[in-house]
C-alpha cells in the first residue's frame, strides 16, 4: 500500500494588518491625485485653465465625454 510521505511543513501565518497610521498617508495621496485628476479632465478649459491653450482639453477630450463632461 502507498503511504505518505513525512514532509517537512511550515506553520501558515496570516498576513499582519497595515496600521492605519500607515495607510493615511497613502490614501490622502490617492485622494488628491484622484481631484487633480479629475479637475485635468473636467475643468481645465476656459477662466479656470492653468494651462495656456487647448493642448490639456485635447488630450483628455474622449475622457471628458466618458464621464458625461460637456465640452462642445
Amino acid at each position: 500500500m502507498s503511504s505518505i510521505s513525512a514532509l517537512p511543513t511550515t506553520p501558515v501565518t496570516a498576513p499582519a494588518p497595515i496600521p492605519l497610521r500607515q495607510l493615511l498617508p497613502w490614501a490622502a495621496f490617492g485622494v488628491v491625485l484622484a481631484v487633480v485628476l479629475l479637475y485635468f479632465v473636467g475643468a481645465e478649459q476656459g477662466i479656470t485653465s492653468v494651462f495656456a491653450g487647448e493642448t490639456v482639453h485635447e488630450f483628455v477630450h474622449d475622457g471628458r465625454h466618458l464621464l458625461g463632461f460637456p465640452c462642445h
